[in-house]
């Protein structure tokens, strides 16, 4: 049996960012503690104990705005779950709310990869997108988590967002590759409906689809030229320090998500948890609380997320999971290829930059031939 990957949602921030969606509320000191104590019974009788687990990430929200509290969560996952010997376990952080002491008791709680949202080398581009901290105290807090212990520091970095530029992006991958981090994820901004971007329209103000797209390209060069791979649509790592969670989404492994908006993949099932705080706390046994997400793993789900990995999916790897006939595929991808939008040797299907910008259209594309 494959290890299982788990899933922590602390659904805590100090304010919420105008274009995020994720499920967070404001911070409150009691409501945390009784967070903490309702994660801590939701794992003594979690589906799936027992089983040897190799990654466990806390993400959020803002999980460092818990402390020490973030400690006693992973030892009850310690107690009712088999941590193999080289877990990767992963704390989102906000360099705006955390400090070098709070940084050293979580690397000797058992932390050994944090996860920071820079977002920007701008203090302008910063403002703009709500964040509350400048660029120079986000590398101050990653030189913190590495003088604390962390041997393993990711930072984000936003893509398209009002005012950048390429000057922008390359200052901030050469600030990090200089300080010694191992792994950036860059992203397009997203603009969610609901959201206070959205509200406001910012697209008016973002670059253009052509120029993001530009910007994109242009950042996977630049970070292959400083030493950091792209293995996925969005991530860029040093060799060996690929998110070892975040493969588990898109090689279709299964983990189990716990907290409200987690999601979870065991035993073949898809279920998740509403983003409902309150209900959440009220529950006596949260895992009544789930709501069936139907089957996971068919062959459009595995064919998206594998193809979301830049070493994609082989044809041998379809036929021996779900015994389709692969030959209509096999075609479709030799056409596509002639367009430059993916690789294909007559045995793995790998989509290029440019295919990753379109990879949901070449996905249906492709499944249209099954």
């Amino acid at each position: 049996m494959e290890n299982l990957g788990i899933y922590i949602h602390i659904p805590f921030c100090i304010a919420k960012c105008p274009y995020c969606d994720f499920y967070s509320v404001t911070f409150q000191e009691q409501t945390a503690d009784d967070y903490c104590k309702q994660m801590i019974r939701a794992l003594s009788n979690a589906p799936g104990q027992g089983r040897k687990v190799d990654s466990v990430y806390f993400g959020g929200g803002t999980p460092v705005l818990l402390g020490e509290r973030l400690v006693r969560i992973l030892n009850a996952v310690r107690e009712h779950f088999e941590l193999t010997e080289d877990c990767e376990v992963t704390l989102e952080a906000n360099p705006a709310a955390m400090s070098f002491s709070q940084l050293q008791t979580l690397y000797q709680g058992g932390f050994n990869r944090i996860s920071m949202g820079v977002q920007s080398a701008s203090d302008t581009e910063l403002a703009r997108l709500g964040r509350l901290h400048s660029f120079e105290q986000a590398k101050q807090s990653v030189m913190m988590a590495q003088q604390a212990g962390f041997g393993n520091v990711s930072v984000d970095l936003m893509l398209g967002t009002p005012g950048q530029n390429e000057q922008s992006v390359d200052h901030f991958i050469q600030t990090f590759s200089d300080s010694g981090v191992q792994h950036i994820s860059g992203y397009l901004l997203k603009i969610e409906p609901g959201t206070p971007f959205a509200r406001q329209h910012i697209e008016k103000v973002c670059p253009d689809e052509e120029t993001s797209a530009d910007l994109y390209l242009h950042t996977i060069e630049q970070m292959e030229r400083h030493g950091f791979l792209q293995y996925e649509v969005s991530n860029f790592a040093k060799p060996g320090f690929e998110s070892r969670h975040n493969l588990k989404y898109w090689n279709c492994e299964e983990y189990l998500g716990i907290g409200p908006a987690a999601h979870s993949f065991l035993d073949g099932k898809r279920f998740y948890f509403e983003r409902d705080l309150k209900g959440f706390l009220q529950a006596e046994n949260v895992w009544e609380l789930t709501k069936s997400d139907g089957e996971g793993g068919d062959l459009f789900e595995y064919l998206m997320l594998r193809l979301r990995l830049v070493k994609g999916v082989k044809l041998s790897e379809l036929h021996d999971r779900f015994g389709e006939q692969t030959q209509p595929i096999a075609e479709r991808a030799a056409f596509l290829q002639k367009h430059g939008l993916l690789l294909f040797d007559g045995e793995r299907i790998s989509l290029t930059p440019k295919g990753f910008l379109i990879s949901n259209s070449i996905i249906v594309d492709l499944l249209e031939y099954c």
